[in-house]
């Protein structure tokens, strides 16, 4: 049984000035927790998360990033917002249906936090793009809807040993985990889901999702990559948390590294 990654915390690669009156009013319920305390938060003020997908993962895990102060928060997404979007998509509005979703969730971030900086990328992006943008970031959330998207910023984030947070729903089933390859021995996403393995493809356009079911996966990643960035706890590496939200059960399985994996193994140094 692989057993479960110790945060560390990430190296950031600038230095903020001291807070200031107003964000310590603003970040104290953070600053009160002895895990966190002023240093923590200050590596949010520094920390970078770059957010795949500003649909109905994104929206809620963007959105407590913000509120947490991460300090830069890049969204990437190409669709735009439609009607249908907003049973679940909580970062976007009735208002701004037909609005780039990136320029829409860069306008509710910015009026949710005005003391951090959005980047909104309005692009499809190719794997050298996703390198580029990867390698500058402190941490990862994948909150896309298929799997070539999750293969390939799988690989990017191994490649620059960049912690991945990962969610995915559908109906009423959402799982969530994270793949650490600072770590020498916790599984990257291809150990779970082996690139060449043949999986159905299922969107909510053509199945359904419940409503809260991507609050709860999209804050879970959130909370992770909070976690990450402090260096506080212990993360989901080598675990996958998987829920049932007809029953509200959470099912916990243990993940270990594949030596074969094609992305992370040892026979295919990334």
């Amino acid at each position: 049984m692989q057993p479960s990654f110790i945060c560390r915390s990430l190296p950031y690669s600038f230095r903020r000035r001291p807070m200031n009156d107003q964000q310590l009013l603003r970040y104290s319920r953070h600053i009160l927790l002895d895990e966190i305390d002023i240093a923590g938060q200050e590596k949010l003020l520094a920390g970078h998360a770059l957010v795949i997908g500003a649909g109905g993962l994104g929206s809620p895990a963007a959105m407590y990033l913000a509120s947490a102060g991460m300090g830069k928060i890049t969204l990437v997404d190409d669709d735009t917002v439609d009607l249908t979007n907003l049973q679940r998509q909580i970062m976007h509005t009735t208002g701004r249906v037909g609005q780039l979703k990136v320029q829409s969730g860069q306008q509710a971030l910015e009026e949710i936090n005005p003391d951090i900086e959005i980047v909104a990328l309005a692009e499809r992006v190719s794997a050298a793009r996703l390198g580029e943008l990867v390698q500058s970031a402190t941490v990862v959330l994948d909150c896309s809807d298929n799997f070539a998207t999750r293969h390939a910023v799988n690989r990017a984030c191994v490649a620059h040993k960049v912690p991945l947070v990962s969610g995915a729903a559908i109906r009423f089933d959402g799982q969530v985990s994270v793949f650490d390859p600072r770590s020498g021995t916790a599984p990257c996403y291809a150990c779970l889901f082996p690139p060449d393995q043949k999986f159905d493809e299922v969107q909510c356009s053509t199945m359904g999702v419940f409503s809260p079911l991507v609050g709860i996966i999209g804050a879970m990643q959130a909370a992770e990559a909070l976690k990450l960035t402090v260096g506080v706890g212990e993360s989901l590496a080598g675990r996958l948390q998987i829920l049932d939200a007809r029953n509200m059960e959470w099912t916990s399985i243990r993940v270990a590294r594949n030596p074969a994996c094609p992305v992370c193994g040892t026979a295919h140094p990334a």
